[in-house]
C-alpha cells in the first residue's frame, strides 16, 4: 500500500483525498475525503481573472488540507487545477500561493488530461463487479467551468472539454445586468443555456462517438446532487449515491422543477449543498441534455471520478 494524497481544485470546489493504495489489487481504500465550496472561478468568465476573495478562500481551504495531509502521513500529494485557472491571466498568484502552503505546485492541467483521470477514477472499479454496464463507457464530469465527455472500454478512446460547466452557465446566462441571480430565470434565459450546450455538444461529437457509448457514467456535483434529490435522500449519503441508476424521467422533471423553483425552495432540500443552490439547475440541464443527445436512458452515478484518478496517478 502507497498513502498518497490528491487535490482536485475546480471551478467551484476543491477536494482532498487521502488513501491507501494498492495499484497490483486496484484496491483504493479511503482515509480522508473532503470537499468545501469555494468557487475559484467567480466571475473568471467575465473579467478573465481570479477574484482576490476567491483567492483568499481556496487558500484557506488548503491550510485546512495542509494539516490533513500532515496528520495522515501521506507518502505522495500531487495537486491538480482545471478549468478557472486554466482561464485566468493571473493563475501565477494562485500557484505560488498553493506552493507555500502546501509545498507542492499546483499543476494546471488541460483539458484532455482531465478527462483522462476521470475516465480512470470513474471506471477502473465497474469493470467486472457490476452486472448489466455495458462497454464502452461514456463517463461525462460536469464541473463549475467545464464538462469533460470521455469514451473508452478499458482506456480512454477519445474525450473532449467543452466550456459549459455549471457555474459558466449560470454566471454567462441566468445572471442580471446588475449582477444578481434571475430568481427563478426566464424561459429566455433558459433558452440561451440551452442553445449554449447543444453548440457545444456539437462540438464534442465533431471528435468523441457518443452514439458509440453503452453506458452513460455521471460524476461530480451536480449529477451527484440530482441522483440524491432523485432518490429522496433526506440527507446527502454518499453510499447510497455512489452506483446508483437514476432515469431519464426522474432527471428530465427535476430539471424543470430546479429552473422554477427560487433560492428560497432549493435551499430548503437539504442535499443540496449552500454552495450549489444557485448553480444547480444550470448543472441539471447540461445533464438533461447530455441524456438527450445521447439517448441514454439512465445515468449510472458515481461518486469516484477526477479525484481517484489523481490518487492512482501516483499510487
Amino acid at each position: 500500500m502507497t498513502r498518497v494524497a490528491a487535490i482536485d481544485c475546480g471551478t467551484n470546489s476543491i477536494r482532498l483525498l487521502v488513501a491507501d493504495a494498492n495499484p497490483e489489487t486496484g484496491e483504493l481504500v479511503d482515509l480522508d475525503r473532503r470537499m468545501t465550496i469555494v468557487r475559484l472561478g467567480q466571475g473568471v468568465d467575465r473579467t478573465g481573472r481570479l477574484a482576490p476573495e476567491a483567492l483568499e478562500r481556496t487558500f484557506a481551504a488548503c491550510r485546512e488540507y495542509a494539516e490533513a495531509i500532515k496528520e495522515h502521513g501521506a507518502e505522495r500529494v500531487r495537486f491538480v487545477a482545471t478549468s478557472a485557472s486554466r482561464d485566468a491571466e493571473n493563475r501565477d498568484d494562485f500557484v505560488r500561493g498553493v506552493l507555500d502552503i502546501l509545498g507542492v505546485e499546483p499543476e494546471v492541467i488541460t483539458g484532455d488530461q482531465e478527462a483522462a483521470f476521470s475516465f480512470t477514477g470513474a471506471t477502473k472499479e465497474l469493470t467486472g463487479r457490476r452486472e448489466g454496464l455495458d462497454k464502452p463507457y461514456l463517463v461525462v464530469d460536469i464541473g463549475g467551468g467545464s464538462t469533460e465527455f470521455v469514451v473508452g472500454d478499458d482506456a480512454v478512446r477519445a474525450a473532449r472539454s467543452v466550456d459549459i460547466g455549471c457555474v459558466r452557465m449560470t454566471e454567462r446566462h441566468l445572471v442580471g445586468d446588475d449582477g444578481t441571480l434571475t430568481d427563478p430565470p426566464s424561459p429566455a434565459q433558459i433558452e440561451a443555456v440551452r442553445e449554449d450546450i447543444a453548440a457545444a455538444l456539437d462540438l464534442v461529437a465533431r471528435t468523441v462517438p457518443l452514439e458509440e457509448a453503452r453506458t452513460l457514467v455521471g460524476l461530480a456535483g451536480s449529477v451527484t446532487t440530482v441522483a440524491a434529490l432523485a432518490l429522496g435522500l433526506g440527507a446527502y449519503d454518499s453510499t447510497a449515491i455512489h452506483h446508483s441508476r437514476i432515469s431519464y424521467e426522474r432527471v428530465a422533471e427535476l430539471t424543470d422543477w430546479l429552473l422554477t423553483s427560487t433560492h428560497d425552495q432549493r435551499a430548503l432540500k437539504p442535499v443540496i449543498h449552500p454552495g450549489r443552490v444557485d448553480v444547480i439547475a444550470s448543472g441539471a440541464l447540461v445533464l438533461r441534455l447530455i441524456m438527450e443527445r445521447t439517448g441514454a436512458r439512465e445515468v449510472v452515478v458515481s461518486e469516484h471520478d477526477i479525484l481517484d484518478g489523481i490518487a492512482w496517478s501516483i499510487a
